[in-house]
């Protein structure tokens, strides 16, 4: 770690050296620049869909197709999916379905088993329901076996397993209006009727690929990291994988996937290449046994006021004490603007400083660690801290000292093409036996495509449908024209957290408060009015945090689309408000909000 920390302070840019800096990024950013956007990645189906085949089910699901009524079916059983259906049987709501494609609870850690899979959240806030469960994480980031077990520890302790269909995918939910229920059909010949459907499938669970020209005619093995073959590498996920000792492996991404995997791959893979566009922002991340001292002190509540202070602290909303004390809060914190304008400085520019200098002692640490220079100019990322999400982790960089660890820097182009047993580039080819794809999930997509269904609501409007100019709902949890319907975990118009549970621990404790009341009066049909979903998108454009100068500067990612930012985002963008105004304005609106923003139906 010594080696890690010293580079903390070093290499702060003067103010003389923002203008050519801001001239690096924007070099950096015109060369990663695609014309196709989102366009240029392909999606696992068609001639790739075996790539999307579950290596983890161990019993299939045999069973006859089930007709049923029931008060709510819940899609997905990941975080969302679960905490919405904790938060259904605390309000005393045990007539629900959860239908999930996996083969057990966990969503995005049942899929995501890759060698060295952790979370860049610290567990304590990260894992849900630790005090109720009495549970408490091993070490500071757990890994993703011990995240899965916790998943899978909420759903006995809730008894949520026989509520779930595992092994069944949604086809198609559509509204009926002479019942006021939904028709929730899968992949089984289910055949749910619903009163209320919550929406929970998350954002990490549709895999996509580059459309590198010829990646279809690769003759060797490949496959994506959420479907990890074991079975071809050996090992588990600690590592061990000793079936690549004689193999020539490429890994094509560096994002934080890539970050986990690389090291465990250059341990054991005869030849590594690591293919990248961009590089990423590595921090450190300190990781560590918890102190069962430290764990023997806490006091109840305590996991609520860690995860308050942690999200506090990252939207600038609290100063002080730092109780998770990671690389999060120094890399993401809000630079101080209070200050800047106190002193009579221009706020805007010294945000700009305060990102460079972030920056720069990134780019320093990296030179810190990796021997050679070529290799360590390529690995230093040069953009704004915001662009991409960054990663922390203390082995990927050290990993690129390896000799037989080699880094392929497409600086921003990707691969020329892909062979039968080669990736080209730059006219030179390099011959693998296996290609990882690290390259992540589709995130900017609604149901059709994401869930792999359509919303079909009223006079038959598609979820797509709807949004196709721009996103548009009441507090990103409810959409005109599709009534009873609840998006949980949606980035969409909501207030998502870098801690992910968090906010949607608070969405579905929101959608089981409404339920509950509409159950309890009687009624059949909400559905939000339009006056109060063009009130929030003005409330969202008002409290907008997004920077078009400033996301259109980025280097291509997700973020912005992948270079192609449009008028769309300023209705697209979160809640600017931050995670805590944003939980009191659901307090509110559930309290005097619901008669004056929604029309209701009740029973004849």
């Amino acid at each position: 770690m010594n080696a890690v920390r010293t580079a903390d302070t070093a290499g702060q840019p003067g103010r003389d050296d923002f203008a050519t800096l801001e001239a690096r990024y924007r070099e950096e950013q015109a060369r990663r620049l695609r014309p196709e956007g989102t366009a240029q990645y392909i999606g696992i189906d068609g001639r790739f869909a075996h790539m999307a085949e579950d290596p983890y089910i161990e019993r299939p699901v045999v069973r006859d197709p089930l007709a049923e009524d029931v008060d709510v079916v819940i899609v997905g059983g990941g975080w969302s999916g679960l905490l919405a259906a904790v938060n259904l049987r605390k309000a005393g709501i045990d007539d629900f379905r959860v239908v999930e494609t996996g083969g057990d609870f966990g969503g995005v850690w049942y899929w995501n088993r890759y060698p060295g899979a952790m979370c860049d959240v610290e567990s304590y806030i990260y894992m849900p329901l630790l005090e109720e469960l009495g549970y408490i994480p091993t070490q500071k980031y757990a890994n993703a076996e011990e995240i899965r077990a916790h998943a899978l520890r909420i759903g006995r302790h809730f008894n949520l397993y026989p509520n779930a269909l595992f092994q069944t995918q949604v086809t198609r939910i559509e509204w009926n209006p002479d019942r006021s229920r939904w028709v929730v059909s899968t992949n089984r010949g289910d055949s749910l009727h619903a009163r209320f459907v919550i929406l929970g499938g998350g954002p990490l669970n549709h895999p996509k690929l580059p459309g590198v020209p010829g990646i279809e005619a690769f003759k060797g093995h490949a496959f994506h990291t959420s479907r990890w073959d074991y079975a071809y590498t050996g090992g588990d996920m600690s590592g061990g994988l000793t079936g690549l000792s004689d193999k020539r492996v490429a890994i094509i991404g560096t994002g934080a996937t890539a970050m986990q995997a690389v090291p465990h791959l250059g341990e054991w893979a005869q030849k590594l290449y690591v293919v990248q566009r961009t590089p990423a922002i590595v921090d450190w991340r300190g990781n560590r046994p918890t102190d069962p001292a430290w764990a023997a002190s806490l006091e109840p509540g305590w996991q609520r006021r860690r995860m308050e202070n942690f999200d506090g602290l990252l939207s600038g909303k609290v100063s002080g004490e730092d109780l998770v004390g990671d690389a999060w809060t120094d890399i993401w914190a809000p630079p101080p603007f209070a200050e800047a304008i106190e002193a009579g400085l221009d706020p805007r520019a010294e945000a700009r400083r305060f990102d460079f200098e972030k920056l720069e002692r990134i780019r320093a640490r990296v030179e810190s660690i990796v021997k050679d220079p070529r290799t360590a100019e390529s690995l230093k990322p040069y953009y704004y801290r915001f662009c991409k999400r960054p990663c922390f982790h203390d082995e990927y960089l050290p990993t690129f000292n390896r000799p037989n660890v080699e880094l392929i820097d497409t600086r921003g182009r990707g691969l020329d093409r892909i062979e039968e047993q080669a990736l080209v580039f730059d006219g030179r080819r390099y011959e693998v036996d296996c290609i990882v794809y690290a390259t992540g999930f589709e995130l900017n997509n609604y149901t059709n495509k994401a869930g792999g269904f359509q919303l079909i609501g009223r006079d038959g409007l598609t979820l797509d449908e709807a949004w196709a100019e721009h996103v548009r709902s009441l507090h990103g949890v409810y959409v005109r024209g599709f009534p009873n319907v609840f998006l949980i975990g949606n980035a969409k118009q909501g207030a998502p957290t870098i801690n992910f549970p968090f906010m949607v621990d608070e969405q579905a404790r929101h959608a089981a408060s409404v339920v509950r009341r509409l159950l309890d009066e009687k009624i059949v049909a909400m559905e939000v009015s339009q006056a109060a979903e063009a009130r929030w998108g003005r409330t969202i454009k008002e409290k907008s945090i997004f920077d078009r100068e400033y996301v259109s500067a980025c280097t291509p990612s997700f973020y912005n689309a992948e270079g192609k930012a449009d008028d769309t985002a300023a209705f697209t963008t979160v809640f600017g408000g931050g995670p805590f105004e944003y939980i009191r304005l659901l307090e509110d609106w559930r309290e005097t909000g619901l008669e004056q923003d929604v029309e209701l139906k009740r029973e004849d």
